[in-house]
């Protein structure tokens, strides 16, 4: 099937080289989502990913804040980055998600690959195409797709090899990007999604209902209210989460002591911490350390 005249997609096929902890990793997934399943919490990986939307229109909300998406367009997201799709009420919605992994400490190409990479950096990492570049760029990932399906002993070398190639036109029609942070939410939605992006910005500061609803001129109960109703979360509970999520990224990526990074994330107290901690991971900081080191 080709989707917007561009894309190749074919429901529930996936491909897979090798497996998330390996150097060079790829993960090809064609399939549908539907609100019935939208995650409950933002989550991260520890590889790349790449969503490719490929139906009328949806939410991706990266640490916090709200991006309207439609076909076509690609979210590139960096490892550990909390993001979420938000499909709409409905049929359910086709997507390809790309998960990968690559080498990058090639002599004489480090600096080529820290340049394609920051494409995923991006204030707002999510591109749109149109005309001939649009055609182009999907082409390498359509050639992708046919290599899946292929059991020529040379497909995962050629896969790598067009994949760079997909990056770099991305990279080299950067200028081409027509994506618009324009949000088509309520003015009530887009006032919580504010709030959201601000707790994900600010989580590291002693955060509380009353200073957010002075700060954003609402009352308390009116956002305490819309907080749960548009999160499904109460305001506590996604400071907390937010915080324990940055909390596991450090525990993943430094050395630092553990008290330390429990202040560092905005808790008061380390029997708080340790408490909440226990709560969202079912374990303790340090065996979650020792776990996901």
């Amino acid at each position: 099937m080709l989707i917007d005249n561009v894309v190749l997609y074919d429901r529930a096929h996936s491909f897979e080289l090798n497996n998330p902890m390996h150097p060079l990793y790829y993960a090809f997934d064609y399939d549908e989502r539907s609100y019935q399943i939208n995650m409950e919490f933002q989550h991260y990986h520890r590889h790349y990913e790449i969503c490719v939307f490929l139906d009328d229109s949806a939410g991706h909300i990266i640490d916090g804040d709200w991006f309207d998406i439609k076909c076509a367009d690609i979210v590139l997201l960096r490892p550990l980055l909390l993001h979420k799709t938000q499909y709409p009420q409905g049929a359910p919605n086709k997507r390809l998600i790309i998960n990968f992994n690559f080498p990058i400490a090639i002599p004489g190409l480090e600096e080529s690959y820290k340049h394609l990479l920051a494409l995923f950096d991006a204030s707002t990492p999510i591109y749109r195409f149109e005309g001939p570049e649009k055609k182009i760029i999907f082409s390498k990932l359509n050639m992708i797709y046919d290599l899946t399906k292929s059991s020529n002993v040379l497909s995962p070398l050629m896969i790598h090899q067009k994949f760079q190639e997909f990056l770099s036109l991305i990279y080299l029609n950067q200028s081409k990007n027509v994506y618009k942070k324009k949000s088509l939410l309520t003015t009530s939605l887009a006032k919580i999604y504010n709030i959201t992006s601000f707790i994900h910005n600010n989580y590291n500061e002693q955060l509380s209902l009353s200073h957010i609803s002075k700060k954003f001129f609402i009352s308390d109960y009116y956002l305490s209210h819309q907080f749960k109703k548009v999160t499904g979360f109460t305001l506590t509970e996604y400071i907390q989460i937010t915080r324990i999520q940055m909390v596991q990224f450090l525990l993943m990526t430094t050395d630092q002591d553990i008290t330390d990074i429990a202040f560092q994330c905005g808790f008061s107290s380390f029997s708080q911490f340790n408490r909440v901690f226990r709560k969202h991971s079912n374990m303790s900081p340090s065996a979650f350390r020792k776990q996901n080191k």
